[in-house]
């Protein structure tokens, strides 16, 4: 959880740096990230219930069918996702409201970006995957290294630091694929050597069609809810840009901020997954109407304290990311 606010933090926070133009353009994309973001969460919904169901029922022996089944649904989902992000971009922008200057520098990033989402696929089924096994630890580790190699390497590829030439937004694009790749390395590592799970030697359609099927029963629910967010983020935006470049900067800050303070509610419900899934394969109903009732309660005390705190702290957070005068009353209006 932390990992993943520090992560989206240092990209907002470089960017920013660069002026209110590029915040603007990046505010452009939150959207389309969040979207992708949203079939994420379907797909590690979807295969953290089906392998944490086959942990409880004791058939470790077919974690590692469902596990290639779904590494295979992820390549092709992310294949689909390159081509048509990579050919939606001028019309999408154009339709968000983002002017030529701003739309130039959305090309400049989401073309690197786009490119780079081959490599969520480790990441991607190998966290589901081990949460359904009980091993928290281990993804956590993996998000923690994305974290780490992406804020790192975001000011050096921004701003070109130690020799690197300067590259601005595509810098932060780049630093966001390399950080990828590096977690796509750990991934692969994790799920060899401590999912304790034995790989299928042959494929069967039969059973690859089957596991798509239980897979997406879940996943599809799952990422139609978590798109909402980004549905409705994408119509405030179009409606914002009405009133200047500046205003979607502003709004970036905040939609951002506000989507990592909703991290924590999103990373409940990924943590809730494998447990309810395992009680349910072990016939524990009882454990898994508990759980469920502890989530609730704190997903409404959690929800009240960050209001209160962020109405108090708003003018301060906004100008941690800009001094544009539009951008921040924009936030803060937010």
């Amino acid at each position: 959880m932390i990992a993943m606010i520090v992560y989206n933090l240092a990209d907002i926070y470089f960017v920013s740096r660069l002026g209110t133009a590029e915040l603007a353009a990046l505010s452009f994309t939150f959207p389309v990230v969040f979207l992708i973001g949203a079939v994420t969460v379907g797909f590690g919904h979807g295969t953290s219930s089906v392998c944490a169901r086959l942990f409880g029922a004791q058939k470790v022996e077919d974690v590692g069918r469902v596990t290639i089944h779904a590494i295979l649904l992820a390549v092709v989902t992310c294949a689909v996702l390159i081509v048509a992000g990579l050919l939606s971009i001028d019309p999408l922008f154009r339709l968000l409201g983002a002017d030529e200057p701003t739309l130039a520098i959305i090309r400049r990033y989401l073309r690197i970006y786009y490119y780079g989402l081959i490599f969520n696929v480790g990441p991607l089924i190998a966290n589901p995957v081990l949460r359904a096994s009980g091993d928290a630890k281990t993804p956590a580790l993996i998000m923690l290294v994305s974290a780490g190699l992406n804020i790192v390497l975001d000011p050096i590829l921004i701003f070109g630091l130690f020799g690197v030439p300067k590259l601005g937004m595509e810098g932060a694009a780049t630093a966001t694929v390399l950080a990828n790749c590096g977690t796509l390395a750990v991934s692969v590592a994790a799920i060899r050597y401590r999912g304790n799970i034995v790989f299928p030697r042959s494929l069967s359609l039969h059973q690859l069609t089957d596991s798509w099927r239980r897979i997406l029963q879940v996943g599809i629910p799952a990422m139609t809810s978590a798109a909402v967010a980004p549905v409705t983020t994408a119509f405030i935006t179009y409606q914002v840009s009405r009133f200047g470049q500046a205003s979607v900067a502003g709004y970036g800050v905040a939609s951002r901020i506000e989507g990592m303070v909703l991290l924590v509610l999103i990373a409940l419900g990924t943590a809730v997954t494998p447990f309810v899934g395992q009680n349910y394969g072990a016939g524990r109903m009882d454990r898994v109407a508990n759980g469920i009732r502890w989530c609730q309660r704190f997903s409404v005390a959690y929800g009240l304290s960050v209001a209160v705190l962020l109405a108090i702290a708003a003018p301060y957070v906004a100008g941690l990311f800009t001094d544009d005068a539009t951008a921040i009353s924009t936030a803060l209006m937010h």
